[in-house]
C-alpha cells in the first residue's frame, strides 16, 4: 500500500512492537534507496490505525530501518545482496565451526560464501562454503564503513534533510 517492503516484526514481554522496513531491491541499474525518519513516520501512523482497527494489543510501536546489519532471512533477501560481504551462522556445525564471513553469491540452486582471508579463506579467495538457506540459523549483511570517502556515494537529499540510514521512529498508543 505505501510500497515498502516488510524486512521483520519483534513483539517484547514488554509490549514493545518493532517493525523494519525498506525500499523494494531497486531494478536492474536502479539507485538503492535509504530509509528515512519520513518513511518511518509515514509506516507509523499508518500503523496505528490498522492494528487500532485491527485489535492487535501492544503498548509502544516502533518503526525502524533494517540497519547496516541487516538480517537476511528469505531467498530475495540473499539475491538483493549478492556481492555483499556476509556473516553466517550455521544451524549445525561444518568442520568444528558455525560462522563464517566472506562474499555472498548465487550458485545454481544454493548459495556461496567466498571466505574472507581473515576468516578462514585465502588471498585468492578459493576457500568456500556452499549451503542452502534453510541450513542457515542467521545470516546478516557485514556493515563497511569508509571513513575516508574514497567509495562513499554522495548522500541522498533525503538524508540531508533528517533522513539517515538506521533512521527510527517510535510511537506511543494511546
Amino acid at each position: 500500500m505505501l510500497g515498502y517492503d516488510l524486512v521483520d516484526v519483534e513483539k517484547s514481554a514488554g509490549g514493545l512492537l518493532r517493525v523494519y522496513i525498506d525500499h523494494p531491491a531497486p531494478g536492474e541499474g536502479g539507485e538503492e534507496k535509504f530509509i528515512t525518519v519520513d518513511d518511518c513516520e509515514r509506516v507509523t501512523r499508518q500503523l496505528q490505525h490498522v492494528l487500532e482497527v485491527e485489535g492487535v494489543p501492544y503498548e509502544r510501536l516502533e518503526v525502524s530501518s533494517p540497519g547496516l546489519d541487516r538480517l537476511l532471512k528469505k531467498a530475495a533477501d540473499f539475491a538483493r545482496f549478492v556481492g555483499q560481504q556476509v556473516e553466517l551462522t550455521l544451524k549445525a556445525p561444518l568442520a568444528g565451526r558455525k560462522r563464517f564471513r566472506g562474499e555472498l553469491r548465487a550458485e545454481g540452486d544454493g548459495w556461496r560464501l567466498v571466505l574472507s582471508p581473515d576468516h578462514g579463506g585465502s588471498p585468492e579467495g578459493d576457500r568456500v562454503l556452499d549451503f542452502a538457506i534453510d541450513e542457515v540459523r542467521e545470516a546478516r549483511l557485514v556493515p563497511t564503513i569508509d571513513f575516508k570517502g574514497r567509495r562513499s556515494a554522495p548522500a541522498p537529499a533525503a538524508q540531508e534533510e533528517g533522513g539517515a540510514p538506521g533512521a527510527a521512529h517510535g510511537g506511543q498508543r494511546t
